[in-house]
């Protein structure tokens, strides 16, 4: 069972040790899905459907660049470069390049200081529009965004016809 975050003496979590914790969620999470990506058939991955992306292929690749592309922006990588843009690569090249962000995720919050939640964060979006948020905000963005689109792909596959799902809320994530 997942512990619960260190407390101050207000009672309050503390900051630092909720998102290690989301960020373990979120691994957790993607762990589960790309498990069941595994599974399913080359039509599954690639049937197209009425969706955000339109198809499971397309959401995938869509989760992992916004990993990535969340993990250049914190880290202030020169160039950062939506994955979604112009990825051609096949299934397992992407579940691979998932799971180098989720241990780059893991190592980057457990060092990222705490000092530097308030740091102002350059975002530029696939538009070219230039955002400045703080690091304590745009954390929590990107776990929530990949909640929402995991949680896309399990419609995605029921409609595809794979059954063999598994829940990924952050409820369950506690109770394992």
């Amino acid at each position: 069972m997942t512990t619960s975050p260190e407390r101050t003496e207000k009672g309050s979590a503390d900051l630092k040790s909720y998102f290690i914790e989301l960020a373990e969620f979120n691994n957790w999470a993607d762990n589960r899905v790309i498990s069941w990506l595994t599974q399913i058939s080359d039509e599954q991955w690639n049937q197209v459907t009425i969706s955000s992306f339109g198809s499971v292929r397309d959401t995938a690749v869509h989760i992992v660049s916004a990993k990535k592309i969340w993990l250049d922006f914190w880290t202030d990588a020169p160039n950062p470069v939506y994955l979604s843009a112009d990825f051609t690569g096949t299934r397992q090249e992407l579940i691979t390049i998932w799971k180098r962000a989720s241990i780059e995720l893991k190592f980057f919050i457990d060092n990222y200081p705490k000092k530097n939640y308030g740091n102002e964060i350059s975002v530029r979006k696939p538009n070219g529009e230039l955002i400045i948020m703080e690091f304590r905000k745009t954390f929590p963005h990107m776990i929530n965004h990949s909640t929402y689109h995991r949680g896309q792909l399990v419609t995605l596959l029921r409609q595809s016809g794979f059954l063999n799902l598994s829940n990924t809320d952050l409820f369950t994530y506690y109770l394992t």
